[in-house]
């Protein structure tokens, strides 16, 4: 069985906790995993973690983690107490968007970031967006999920003035092709500044903003003293 080696280092170089990527692993690498860092860390953050894995992992480690299935995430420990009120808010284009959506929203919950999420808000009903904008701009970053034709990217980068993080995801038909629409979409915005991640990567988008609410909290900081 290939060793694991754990990056316990990688929240001082850059204020991220290394994640365990399960797509590719075994249960029973997963398992070691599990038995090599249990009880050394606060918490640690599973990606990836299939229903079907999760209920092959044994009896007592499936007890010791919060799992959610909708967005393949499981917690070991704790979560990082809630820092700030003002959460990031995930915009979601539709429910089929959710499991993207929820994998960035247990990312950063896991990491301390309050978070707000805005479900079935896409273009084809334009007015529920326009219902909860002035909700989206009380927030500091802004995670959009969305697929199909990604519209909802462009649309929330030309009403919100902060970071914009653009999460294609895989939902839709035919030319809409796995995502790669939506992605193509999102990076030839005209909405200026919008950031892409890659296709259904909720982690990254997550990661993407809690890095700008460091920035964001580094200058506050600075500016109290």
């Amino acid at each position: 069985m290939t060793e694991f080696i754990f990056d316990h280092r990688r929240r001082d170089r850059i204020g991220l906790d290394e994640a365990v990527f399960c797509a590719g692993k075994s249960a029973g690498q997963i398992d070691a995993v599990i038995d090599d860092l249990k009880g050394q860390l606060q918490g640690l953050l599973f990606t990836r973690l299939d229903p079907r894995k999760f209920a092959e992992l044994t009896a007592s480690h499936r007890a010791l983690l919060d799992y959610d299935p909708v967005s393949h995430t499981a917690i070991l420990g704790q979560k990082l107490p809630l820092n700030g009120a003002r959460g990031v808010a995930i915009v979601m284009a539709g429910t089929s968007d959710a499991p993207m959506g929820r994998e960035a929203a247990r990312t950063l919950a896991f990491n301390g970031q309050a978070v707000r999420e805005f479900t079935d808000v896409g273009v084809a009903g334009l007015w529920r967006l326009m219902e909860r904008i002035d909700e989206i701009r009380q927030a500091p970053v802004v995670i959009v999920a969305a697929g199909m034709d990604a519209a909802l990217i462009s649309v929330v980068g030309g009403l919100f003035a902060g970071p914009v993080i653009g999460l294609p995801t895989s939902v839709g038909y035919g030319v809409a092709n796995g995502g790669t629409t939506a992605l193509r979409a999102g990076l030839a915005s005209c909405a200026p500044g919008v950031t892409m991640v890659n296709i259904d990567n909720g982690y990254g988008a997550a990661c993407a903003a809690l890095r700008a609410m460091n920035v964001m909290r580094l200058a506050s900081a600075g500016r109290e003293t």
